[in-house]
């Protein structure tokens, strides 16, 4: 199916919306579609900045009529394969957000991101479920399911969801909820994007009292102490106590501290809620199983809990790729030794195995198609993707899944599968009865498939040709910001 849309057509698009229009010709159009990800370069025929749910449902509107894919970005973290062609439309300028400290609860707009949630709520003692990082888009996390920091205790963020504010393929305004429109609520926590723009969304918050949480640095020479007694700790631990750890090999760059740049090192991530003599009692079998670089644990305040993982706040080109574990034994131990232990090169940045269970093996609230509730570990690797290793990184992600096929389970968290290389690959983050609801709602109320970018299932991926004649050839002179 080949669309066109003429200079009067994107004229028309202008003229409808609120937020700013941007053709590859204008100088706001690169930054508006980048990802937070750079090796991720999006190539949209148009890019719309939306400021409103009213925004979205006009150019949503707007590009059925003319028969254009439609992508959405707010942040762009989890930009793993590029966008090509069609209309993206940009929601990080959707930044409302509120907190009733009475309900417990937040809303927020398609651009907030969790670091706005976690300050204003740690203001009434309360928090959200973010995961690693405070930096990814609060909608956008949710909707692949969020695996949050204590998910062990609270589940998935999606788990805690009291109403989505959704925009569908034919540019409807629908409120969802447990009540309203039940099986669309039900996708729609850990469907990512098949059915629509979420342009809202309420959610619970919890205490943010008696947390005690931080971070340990062994040198890499210790990995097989350290990984044998993270996999004989991790199955004692109570509900309250969530953890991982990674094997890293630190870049010589300024934004890692000292001690560590330039390092291999194996870095135990630990947070627990409740007492904090409790808390340092449970994590003492790992602060004993080698001599540590650092140890960063103690109590956290909630607006601390980027501190835990580390991770990268300004963006980089990475590769990713992810998968699921049923359990960690010797079999796999051995494998992962000799993929990232000592004495190894190997280019990967960071591999992570993350302990699940607790309250993530069971929705908090009903149905839902998050994946994954059955596996033991989620682990991740994430490399910089830049030559020579953009090259080898395929070759390297597939012979460490090989490797630890034994232990894994079939499936993968959408949010962690990283690059996707075909239809069958996009849609393994769910169960095959997942696949078959979402794809019966696609083909409900997105038939024509627009929104085909992404994770998403049931409908092959249209013609996304746009042909823009008059907007590209008209240079510089076709800007149409408001």
């Amino acid at each position: 199916m080949q669309s066109h849309a003429s200079f009067s057509d994107v004229s028309e698009l202008q003229l409808n919306v609120h937020g700013p229009v941007f053709t590859p010709a204008d100088p706001g159009f690169a930054p508006e579609v980048a990802a937070f990800n750079l090796s991720t370069q999006h190539q949209p025929d148009l890019a719309f900045g939306a400021l409103d749910a009213e925004d979205v449902s006009a150019a949503v509107r707007w590009a059925a009529e003319r028969g254009i894919p439609v992508s959405v970005q707010s942040t762009g973290h989890g930009a793993t394969n590029a966008i090509e062609g069609g209309l993206l439309i940009s929601t990080r300028r959707m930044l409302e957000l509120s907190i009733d400290p009475i309900e417990k609860t937040a809303r927020v707009g398609a651009g907030v991101r969790w670091k706005a949630v976690v300050e204003l709520a740690a203001t009434f003692g309360l928090m959200g479920l973010c995961g690693s990082t405070t930096d990814v888009g609060v909608v956008g996390y949710t909707l692949g399911g969020g695996l949050p920091i204590l998910g062990r205790k609270y589940g998935f963020a999606s788990d805690h969801v009291i109403a989505f504010e959704l925009v569908t393929a034919d540019g409807t305004q629908r409120r969802v909820t447990k009540d309203e429109n039940p099986e669309l609520f039900h996708l729609l926590r850990g469907g990512k994007g098949n059915l629509g723009i979420v342009t809202a969304m309420e959610f619970h918050l919890f205490p943010a009292a008696d947390l005690y949480a931080g971070g340990m640095y062994f040198d890499g020479g210790y990995a097989p102490e350290v990984l044998r007694a993270f996999r004989e700790w991790v199955p004692s631990l109570p509900v309250e106590a969530s953890a991982s750890m990674a094997f890293l090999r630190l870049p010589e760059m300024d934004m890692i501290p000292e001690p560590l740049r330039g390092k291999f090192v194996i870095h135990l991530r630990y947070a627990y809620q409740g007492d904090a003599a409790t808390a340092s009692e449970v994590l003492e079998p790992m602060r004993s199983c080698a001599p540590f670089m650092m140890d960063a644990t103690g109590p956290l305040s909630p607006t601390q809990f980027d501190t835990i993982h580390q991770d990268p706040d300004q963006p980089v080109p990475v590769r990713e790729h992810g998968f699921l574990l049923d359990r960690l034994d010797e079999q796999a131990e051995d494998a992962l030794l000799r993929h990232f232990g000592p004495g190894v090169e190997s280019p990967v940045l960071l591999a992570e195995l993350r302990l699940l269970g607790g309250a993530l093996a069971k929705s908090a609230d009903g149905e839902d198609v998050v994946g994954g509730r059955d596996a033991a570990f989620s682990f991740f690797m994430g490399a910089i993707a830049a030559p020579p290793v953009l090259d080898v990184l395929p070759t390297v992600f597939s012979a460490v899944h090989e490797d630890l096929r034994p232990a894994a389970n079939a499936g993968t968290f959408v949010n962690l599968h990283g690059h996707f290389v075909d239809a069958e690959d996009r849609e393994r983050p769910w169960l095959p009865s997942a696949r078959e609801r979402l794809r019966k709602a696609k083909a409900e109320l997105d038939p024509k498939n627009m929104f085909s970018f992404g994770h998403v299932v049931g409908l092959p991926v249209i013609d996304q040709t746009v042909l823009l004649e008059d907007v590209v050839t008209a240079g510089g002179d076709a800007v149409l910001n408001s």
